[in-house]
């Protein structure tokens, strides 16, 4: 059974309008009102546009670029059927109590769904989601606030806001990369003017360009849940290249206990114990630096406590700025040192990161502007890396409280060692060297060729499936799916060799060649707790579509045969093979053939005639160059995978035997199972009809005695024991006097006595016996009427009782 809550009916907000519910109707969401009553401006404005955002909940948000207003929708997942998404409309209005004097390019929800970031390219606001009811409109009035509006202001400043990014630890702090080469963390909850920590970043050693004026950072990505990685902010820069800042953490963040012990202790152990003296110096300086920024850290571990979060307080280190580390380079080989000095074989600049982990694996996806996706993977592990000799700006209160802190982050000359297989760990461990890179693949997402700036893809991990990959750019949304994992694929113990991603076109916004792409102007990703996954998105129409997301056996290989065990290392060849699929070429069709103009009188013209040879010639290499070679390409591809399909159909056919079978042996338990469910069904009906005439007995509706009830039959209790007491005193009292008599006699007589019973027959003993039988007879006969009178009381009781 599937159950689902709509909490923004089941909750209601302080202070604000809802709609009854007898209004509110249940629809398709991508038939909701909202995404159908009007459009959204076509911009001319070359950057990606997210106007969608999801609480991970139960409320989609939506931004409206004609209206400036925020549409809240409630939706319900998986019902009435297990693939459908259900909106209620109308949706909530939310507007802000100021004017939005820029244009909104990304909608961003924080964890708890309290604030919600409106940010465009010169200026940012934040707009709390609960406010007060608008007796105009039946609308929200939200409070919004500017955030950095001295930096990025609207039209006033060159700086530009690059990419936005709630913090993952934290429900107030904001991330911000600007064009000027500086990353800013503000924190909302003290100060929205200046920024609570600064970032300046001047990487000494660009990438392939050789020179710091021609590259500039693009976009940033905060760590994951895994060692070093949670206090890490990785940067990209346009030319490919990959930076880390470690550690950075913002001011008031809380982190897990188990995970700020785990890194202590290996501080502990690899940096402290370790033979290199630059490797205890670095680890020292981790250790102190984590002391100081969690001083619960010590004193819990003292007293023998375990919390289950941690808060940071702000700290620096007043001798040393953060090192910018990097650029990350490739893993090599011992007889090829250059190639990991090179950067990427893709074209055009870098345009966005994504930064995503998987199990144990840290995963890094670059998109180019060409079309390719670059896929690394962290080969070791992050540590904090300090430049000594340079101290950091910090600014404190009228008590020496650190408010907030501003370093320039620089990169260290000549520590780019390069990284080499099968290197001893004691060789990189606490040295700070930046950790190096595992390619993994270049995915060529095959984009249509542009003649200015290329292409904006934008990167989206599964919620459901962190190896799913989701790039959206103008031609539509690809699903890249990662089947080797390095670290990870190590610890489930595959060996086998690297399987490369898979690439599945899932929306294409192109009609045609000759139409030009159409970008998105919202996608989001949503997925319940039962394994179900949809895409949403919005065009540039305000058209809505939801697409359901296969989840379930999506990683695991095409040919899995456990019973037979003989052909294992033949399955294991084929499963290293790429999966058999048709390309996109083959799949599209043949070209669209374009009739060359001809003149009006063309039928008048003879077909031996030298226009009516050259027409036909190019007709004949039109036909040719489109239909016959297709043609080629469609023989020759089937030919080619027409044994591998015949496998796979013939696997197939053998699956779907075993499978009916199974569902055969179901069904044959299913009509027992209903057999004995009906018996028990019967059973349970007849024991209540039972329970119901046990419930009309009158022993089941007895009553407590009164007060002169209760008297009553003390006293007849009391009489009835008393009498059978005086006839009880009386046998023993007329007992006892016999015995008397019999044990008083005078020894004389005894031996009279004597003779006597020895000559005759005693008949005084005889008579004595008789008259104590008697005795006992007429005892138990009134030991009998009392008990008669007794049963006869309680009867007398009892029906007194019951007529009541």
């Amino acid at each position: 059974m599937r159950f689902n809550f709509d909490l923004q009916e089941a909750k209601p907000e302080q202070g604000r309008s809802s709609t009854p519910k007898n209004d509110v109707e249940w629809v398709p969401l991508e038939n909701h009102p909202v995404f159908t009553s009007s459009a959204t401006d076509s911009t001319s404005d070359r950057a990606p546009t997210n106007l969608l955002a999801w609480d991970g909940a139960s409320r989609l948000y939506f931004w409206d670029s004609n209206q400036l207003c925020l549409h809240r929708i409630s939706v319900r997942l998986g019902e009435p059927e297990p693939t459908s998404v259900l909106a209620a409309s109308p949706s909530k209005v939310l507007r802000p109590d100021v004017k939005i004097e820029f244009e909104v390019h990304k909608i961003s929800i924080n964890r708890i769904g309290s604030a919600l970031l409106l940010a465009g390219s010169d200026a940012l606001c934040v707009m709390y989601l609960y406010g007060r009811a608008s007796s105009t409109d039946n609308a929200m009035i939200c409070r919004t606030v500017n955030v950095g509006s001295q930096i990025y202001s609207n039209g006033g400043s060159v700086i530009r806001v690059l990419q936005v990014l709630w913090h993952p630890y934290s429900d107030t702090h904001l991330g911000i990369l600007s064009s000027d080469s500086v990353f800013r963390i503000f924190d909302l909850s003290s100060n929205l003017m200046q920024p609570e920590q600064e970032y300046y970043l001047q990487p000494s050693e660009p990438g392939r360009h050789r020179n710091a004026t021609s590259i500039c950072p693009v976009d940033f990505s905060f760590g994951g849940d895994h060692l070093w990685d949670r206090f890490s902010v990785f940067v990209l820069f346009s030319d490919g290249s990959v930076y880390i800042l470690c550690p950075v953490v913002p001011f008031g963040s809380v982190y897990k206990w188990e995970s700020v012990m785990e890194i202590h202790g290996d501080a502990h152990t690899f940096g402290l114990k370790s033979a290199n003296p630059l490797a205890v110096s670095n680890s020292n300086l981790a250790i102190s630096w984590l002391e100081a920024t969690f001083p619960d850290l010590t004193h819990k571990a003292s007293e023998g406590t375990n919390l289950s979060a941690i808060k940071a307080r702000p700290f620096a280190l007043f001798d040393a700025s953060l090192s910018l580390q990097g650029p990350l380079r490739k893993v090599c080989h011992e007889d090829n040192k250059e190639s990991a000095i090179l950067g990427a074989e893709c074209e055009g600049r870098a345009v966005s990161f994504l930064y995503n982990i998987v199990s144990k694996d840290s995963i890094f996806v670059t998109a180019w502007s060409g079309g390719q996706l670059q896929i690394d993977a962290l080969a070791d592990e992050i540590q904090p890396v300090w430049n000594a000799g340079s101290p950091p700006r910090v600014r404190v209160d009228s008590h020496d409280h650190i408010l907030g802190l501003a370093m320039i982050c620089e990169s260290i000359p000549g520590n780019h060692s390069l990284a080499k297989l099968d290197q001893p760990l004691d060789n990189t461990v606490w040295l700070g060297h930046p950790p190096p890179l595992l390619r993994l693949a270049i995915v060529d997402l095959a984009l249509p060729k542009k003649t200015q700036g290329g292409s904006f893809i934008t990167l989206f991990v599964d919620p459901l499936m962190p190896e799913r990959i989701y790039s959206v750019h103008d031609g539509g949304i690809d699903s890249v799916v990662l089947h080797f994992l390095p670290f990870t694929s190590q610890t489930r113990g595959k060996n086998e060799a690297g399987r490369t991603p898979s690439v599945h076109p899932i929306l294409s916004t192109c009609q045609g060649e000759a139409s030009s792409p159409s970008p998105l102007h919202g996608f989001v990703s949503l997925s319940d707790s039962f394994g179900y996954s949809w895409i949403v998105g919005v065009t540039i129409s305000c058209e809505c579509f939801v697409l359901e997301m296969k989840t379930w056996n999506i990683l695991l290989p095409i040919n899995v045969n456990i019973e037979n065990k003989r052909n294992r290392s033949e399955e294991l060849k084929e499963r290293e093979m790429p999966d058999i699929i048709i390309s996109k070429e083959l799949l599209s069709g043949p070209k669209l053939v374009l009739i060359p103009q001809t003149s009006s009188n063309l039928r008048s013209v003879a077909a031996d005639s030298i226009e009516g040879r050259s027409t036909l010639h190019q007709y004949f290499k039109l036909f040719h160059e489109n239909y016959v070679e297709y043609a080629h390409k469609v023989y020759f591809e089937l030919k080619h995978h027409g044994p591998h399909l015949k496998r796979i159909i013939d696997d197939q056919h053998s699956r779907l035997g075993e499978a009916q079978e199974k569902i055969s042996k179901v069904e044959e338990k299913q009509s027992n199972l209903e057999d004995r469910i009906a018996h028990a069904i019967q059973q349970h009906s007849f024991l209540e009809e039972r329970l119901k005439r046990l419930r009309n007995l009158p022993g089941a509706h007895k009553k407590p005695l009164s007060k002169a009830e209760r008297d009553f039959k003390s006293e007849l209790g009391n009489h009835l024991s008393g009498v059978e007491l005086n006839a009880l005193h009386s046998s023993i009292s007329a007992l006892n006097s016999r015995l008397r008599r019999h044990t008083q006699s005078p020894n004389g007589n005894s031996s009279k006595q004597q003779k006597l019973i020895s000559g005759r027959k005693n008949y005084t003993q005889d008579s004595q016996i008789s008259l104590l039988k008697s005795s006992l007879e007429n005892l138990s006969l009134v030991n009998s009427d009392n008990s008669k009178k007794v049963k006869l009381v309680e009867s007398a009781l009892n029906s007194r009782e019951s007529s009541r």
